[in-house]
């Protein structure tokens, strides 16, 4: 028998930051299948698109920020999007080397064919819990938000 202490082992099956991401990966990828065979966008385009459905006129950078996506699949999003004609970009009128993202009216009406397939999918996978087992989560997704975030609000 040794006296050195065992080395901590990692499951991942039990690791909170793994369990997260694998189900934020799989809920994404689930209801980003939904639009995708509609609307031929990825799940980055989608969520690009959302944060300029309700905070329309900011730029890339401010995107990465809200959704901490990280600036390459923001520029690739951003990219795509403006190609496709779903959003336009515009010099800032107080900083000429800012470029101001919005919807345009083909990127509004996706969106807002989007937002109800969206919503019901939420839906739908909220209403696996109770009304108590749904404002628990909410509250610990706020605790840990905090706790991973302590300087800004996550959401």
């Amino acid at each position: 028998m040794s006296d050195t202490p065992s080395k901590p082992s990692l499951r991942l099956s039990q690791f909170l930051p793994y369990r997260l991401s694998v189900l934020s990966n799989t809920v994404s990828r689930n209801i980003a299948d939904l639009y995708d065979r509609a609307f031929g966008l990825s799940i980055w385009q989608w969520r690009v698109m959302a944060v300029l459905g309700e905070n329309s006129g900011i730029t890339a950078t401010e995107i990465g920020q809200v959704t901490a996506m990280d600036k390459v699949a923001v520029s690739r999003a951003v990219s795509g999007l403006l190609d496709s004609g779903h959003i336009a970009r515009r010099a800032s009128k107080e900083d000429a080397r800012r470029a101001i993202l919005t919807l345009t009216a083909k990127g509004k009406e996706v969106y807002d064919q989007i937002v109800p397939i969206a919503l019901a999918a939420e839906r739908d996978l909220v209403e696996t819990l109770s009304g108590e087992e749904q404002a628990q989560l909410a509250s610990l997704m706020e605790k840990l938000a905090r706790a991973a975030e302590p300087d800004r609000p996550l959401w």
